[in-house]
């Protein structure tokens, strides 16, 4: 069978390709967009201040310049944190991963963001406990 005679299995496009259906879930699907606004050193310590949402996908930057100063020698690090807006465990990830070998690790101004995460987190994950409203007592 030659099949240089033969007839293409597809038809070449008629039209341009239809643009993807949008199926709105409502969640924000959208990676966050963390600014890293300023990176100076002190000696052997790096002072970053960040600003904006850190998350599983937006914490990749930070990474690699903690990863970078890391790999040449900064043994301390201080975030300022007052301008983060949201953040989860993709930060929380970054936090726990300088401390190993020796690394200090300060956090300046942590932000209200911040401060939860970190409450969260040290609660073992369960939300901290409101208060005001005592909890109803059970009857049998």
């Amino acid at each position: 069978m030659n099949t240089s005679t033969t007839a293409p299995i597809l038809p070449p496009p008629l039209a341009a390709p239809a643009p993807p259906a949008v199926h709105d879930s409502g969640a924000d699907t959208a990676p966050g967009v963390i600014v890293i606004d300023s990176c100076t050193t002190l000696g052997a310590t790096l002072v970053v201040r960040l600003s904006g949402e850190i998350d599983h996908y937006s914490a990749t930057p930070l990474r690699a310049l903690l990863a970078s100063a890391a790999d040449d020698g900064y043994t301390g690090l201080v975030l300022d944190t007052s301008r983060v807006t949201f953040c989860d465990s993709g930060f929380l990830a970054v936090l726990r991963w300088w401390p190993r070998r020796g690394r200090r690790l300060r956090l300046a101004n942590p932000s209200r963001a911040v401060r939860r995460l970190l409450d969260v987190a040290a609660s073992g994950g369960r939300p901290p406990a409101r208060t005001g409203a005592p909890a109803a007592a059970a009857t049998s």
